[in-house]
């Protein structure tokens, strides 16, 4: 995989564009982020971790981090959308304050679940408990409840 690129060449290219803060949709993603999080560790917690629900946990545990770096985002005043806008994301996390290899670690995820939902990649139960504690430090660094 490629280096992630810095968020200002996103910015560059219109891909994420300066805007005025949004604080009400901010507060409805962090709302739908919380949401999904318990919903996710619910199941988690009653079904287990298995090989067999792995590719739902990333997924899902995808949406919600991006969910709460998306509410930052528009807090912020910038916005993503169209084609690199998932990228522009992950590389925003930068700007939150993640370190290089938590921003790596995000896109890897941004990457593999792309190969879930159009690709039919599978991912095994010890790849799903490795997102759920990225998620856990995600959610911490971001004042998720």
């Amino acid at each position: 995989m490629r280096p992630v690129r810095e968020f200002e060449s996103f910015l560059r290219e219109g891909v994420a564009v300066r805007r005025s803060p949004d604080h009400s949709r901010a507060k409805s993603l962090a709302m739908e982020s919380e949401d999904s999080y318990r919903f996710l560790m619910d199941m988690a917690e009653k079904m287990g971790v298995k090989d067999g629900n792995a590719n739902n946990i990333i997924k899902d545990a995808y949406d919600v981090i991006m969910e709460l770096v998306r509410a930052k985002m528009l807090l912020a005043g910038f916005d993503a959308s169209g084609q690199g806008a998932h990228e522009a994301e992950v590389s925003y996390m930068r700007n939150l304050g993640f370190s290089e290899g938590d921003v790596r670690f995000a896109d890897q995820l941004r990457y593999f679940r792309n190969g879930i939902t159009y690709y039919g990649k599978k991912f095994d139960k010890v790849y799903a408990e490795n997102v759920l504690k990225f998620l856990e430090k995600v959610r911490a660094r971001l004042g998720a409840s």
